[in-house]
């Protein structure tokens, strides 16, 4: 029985540590949030009304960019309320191009082009009247006084202020150019795929192959079609490819192309612009594009950097207080409860150890993050352990003082505390499932930690503390010495056998 008991306990401490050393050995540890990596985190809006299954939506996308975009550890994207999204991304270095990957709604357009210029066409045919700043612009047509400047037209740049695929529109040219193109013949929901790609078939710059599907391809070569009608000198005889409001490429037409013949839909290739880094931007293209379109737009509502060296200050901070924490409660359990109070202590690493190995598996099972709220859920949870020995030795205690023998307080004493410890862990384990439903952002990393701490309160306490004690209480340390169980309810062998007789 006694050897029975000691085997259960140890194997219960053995388990426990092999696990989390087995784990940390081969390089797994717990994953760490936002604030304690670093990083940037923005919410973003959704209009008002939007659907949930248009936000799930618009959240996967944004995963599959961030993951398309490389270097990301683990992003953090979720709907946080009605109609925002919170994206956290710890590890970032380039942190513009992440908001863009996240924000960019995406939308891609061909549409024909009907006139371009250094300054925006709606000054040349009389859409807008020529402002005053470009009044010595070397402009061709006389501006038209007396016409009325179109809701969706910025009056100063002569650019449109909200594109829409199917309407005409004057947008900015990445070239510096300004087009005005006509509604879109193709758009990005006839497009399956899109591949960066470099080398002397592309003429030595980065472009984006894009794939079509049959329809979008059967569009694309009869809007090309349309297009070969204007002779090669014609700017009407150009393509524009517009992302966003942007004309990112707008090429011609081969001129070897007889009038009514189209361009085959199989050679489409997008040419990245003069830009600085022009094989990001082909790959952040096809990201884009291989992805699809956010299906809403979303507002930047606000941006926040978490530095590294604030994440690792945190977490320094948090052990530190936990490690300091934890000496203190293992040193006063001792001085007060002798060898239960030793118990409690190699309880509390069993109960550490199997806390911090569920914390692991969940990070690699399901990308769970410890963040600084979880740390603060460690540090509450390992007093609510304490607490749970506290019940379980004073139960000991009064039982004995009642009258019984040791032994029997010690089972009648868990019986009884283990009652409580249930009810008092269940009331937190349903608090923090409430806190976990009902929270945003960081709290729900409080809210996890609490409870599976409650949970793991629960497995210590009967397949470890309880043989523990018990075993103890038929050893020497039960009966004999300051350092006994008998030496911490304060009774000596003469008081006890005078009560029990």
């Amino acid at each position: 029985m006694t050897r029975n008991l000691f085997m259960r306990a140890a194997a219960m401490a053995v388990f426990s540590w092999v696990l989390v050393g087995g784990l940390i050995a081969t390089g797994h540890t717990p994953k760490l949030g936002l604030d304690l990596r670093g990083g940037f985190a923005v919410v973003l809006q959704a209009p008002e009304g939007t659907d949930k299954e248009v936000m799930d939506k618009a959240v996967e996308i944004m995963r599959k960019r961030i993951e398309g975009l490389g270097g990301v550890q683990e992003p953090e994207i979720s709907v946080q309320g009605a109609t925002s999204i919170l994206v956290q991304l710890p590890g970032v270095e380039d942190r513009e191009r992440a908001l863009e990957a996240v924000g960019t709604t995406g939308t891609l357009s061909f549409r024909p082009v009907l006139a371009r210029g250094f300054v925006s066409p709606a000054f040349q045919d009389g859409t807008l009247p020529l402002p005053d700043s470009l009044s010595d612009s070397t402009t061709t047509a006389a501006p038209d006084a007396a016409a009325t400047v179109p809701d969706n037209l910025d009056p100063e740049t002569g650019l449109t202020i909200s594109d829409d695929p199917d309407q005409t529109s004057y947008l900015q040219g990445d070239d510096g150019f300004v087009y005005q193109v006509g509604p879109a013949f193709l758009t990005g929901a006839d497009i399956t795929g899109a591949t960066p790609s470099f080398g002397q078939h592309t003429g030595g710059r980065w472009v984006v192959v894009p794939r079509f599907t049959s329809e979008g391809a059967q569009k694309f070569e009869d809007g090309t079609a349309a297009l070969t009608l204007f002779a090669p000198n014609d700017p009407r005889r150009a393509m524009a490819i517009v992302v966003d409001g942007l004309v990112t490429s707008a090429p011609t037409i081969d001129s070897r192309l007889q009038p009514g013949e189209f361009l085959s839909a199989s050679g489409v290739q997008i040419t990245i612009g003069a830009v600085e880094d022009a094989q990001t931007e082909a790959q952040d293209l096809a990201s884009l594009l291989r992805y699809g379109a956010l299906p809403t737009e979303l507002e930047r509502q606000r941006v926040e950097s978490v530095s590294a060296s604030l994440g690792s200050d945190s977490l320094r901070a948090g052990l530190i207080a936990g490690i300091g924490g934890l000496l203190f409660v293992a040193g006063a359990l001792i001085a007060y409860y002798r060898v239960l109070g030793l118990v409690a202590v190699i309880g509390l690493t069993i109960f550490g150890s199997l806390l911090v190995t569920l914390l692991i598996l969940m990070g690699i099972v399901q990308g769970t993050t410890l963040t600084l709220a979880g740390v603060t859920g460690i540090i509450v949870s390992v007093g609510i352990t304490a607490d749970s020995y506290i019940v379980f030795f004073e139960r000991i205690k009064e039982e004995h003082r009642k009258g019984k023998p040791l032994r029997p307080s010690v089972d009648f004493g868990f019986e009884r505390a283990f009652s409580t410890i249930i009810k008092g862990d269940t009331v937190t384990f349903m608090g923090s499932i409430l806190l976990w439903l009902l929270a945003i952002g960081p709290v729900k990393g409080f809210a996890i930690t609490l409870g599976i701490a409650t949970v793991v309160d629960v497995v210590v306490a009967y397949y470890f503390t309880r043989p523990a004690v018990m075993f103890l209480v038929r050893s020497r340390l039960g009966e004999g010495g300051a350092f006994s169980i008998r030496g911490a309810t304060g009774r000596t062998n003469d008081e006890s056998e005078g009560v029990t007789a």
